[in-house]
């Protein structure tokens, strides 16, 4: 068995049962505790496990902090940011998601700009702030401090005024089952609104997210315009996505 077929079936597992044993992989996998070990390892500097002892969980099990997030598949999330850029209306109105991958996007929007950026994310407010020909828009809320997401009632009724020509989404999970969806009540409900706000709804994801579901969705698939990933997605989601129809970059 080649090593990414282990990894994909050790991540399989893992978030099929929601925890993983060493002892139970080199078993199942009929490799040694050793390999099993410098598997979890490999997958955990990509960001699909945290290692646990005896083990691993897997990462959607997590709520992670935007620092955390922003460290992982720098590389990717830049390469998803700069073909999303492609997707900018000159002169339009978008919407910036909060996430790690958006924030990605806000860090390579020209400083010489000139577009109508509405967001909820503190951290790409900041980011693009100093830009002078740039109608920036900061949406009110509570500030989540593991996101720095303005969510609730004041953010989501400020929403529903809108109409902007593409919302960049970013997203917890996406499978054929669950659409769009994420851990947080408050958060979802935000996504939600941004995607109805928007003529174009493009999610900007890593490729980790493929297959995965969280407590909350948000939005069906069938309301995904665009989906703008890596290019280390594999066979089997490149295949989920193909039969929702989407119309999918791997950047």
């Amino acid at each position: 068995m080649y090593a990414a077929e282990r990894h994909r079936r050790i991540v399989d597992e893992a978030r099929r049962a929601g925890r993983v044993a060493v002892a139970d992989l080199a078993d199942s996998l009929g490799v040694t505790p050793e390999t099993v070990r410098r598997d979890l390892t490999t997958l955990e500097e990509r960001g699909s496990l945290r290692r646990v002892h005896g083990g691993a969980i897997p990462i959607e099990r997590l709520e992670q902090s935007l620092a955390t997030r922003t460290s992982r598949s720098t590389t990717q999330k830049r390469r998803i940011a700069g073909r999303a850029l492609d997707e900018v209306p000159s002169g339009g109105a978008i919407l910036l998601d909060s996430g790690s991958t958006t924030l990605a996007v806000a860090a390579l929007i020209p400083g010489d700009a000139r577009l109508t950026v509405v967001t909820n994310s503190v951290q790409a407010a900041a980011l693009l702030a100093d830009h002078p020909h740039l109608d920036l828009l900061l949406l009110g809320g509570r500030v989540r401090g593991v996101t720095g997401a303005a969510v609730g009632p004041w953010t989501t009724s400020l929403l529903g005024s809108l109409s902007v020509d593409v919302a960049f989404v970013g997203t917890n999970g996406l499978s054929l089952r669950r659409g769009l969806s994420t851990p947080d009540e408050t958060e979802a409900a935000a996504k939600s609104a941004m995607v109805e706000a928007a003529d174009r709804a493009i999610v900007v994801t890593d490729s980790s997210k493929l297959g995965v579901d969280h407590l909350h969705s948000f939005a069906p698939l069938s309301a995904v315009d665009l989906v703008i990933t890596d290019d280390a997605a594999d066979q089997a989601d490149r295949s989920m996505l193909a039969e929702a129809g989407l119309e999918v970059v791997y950047a």
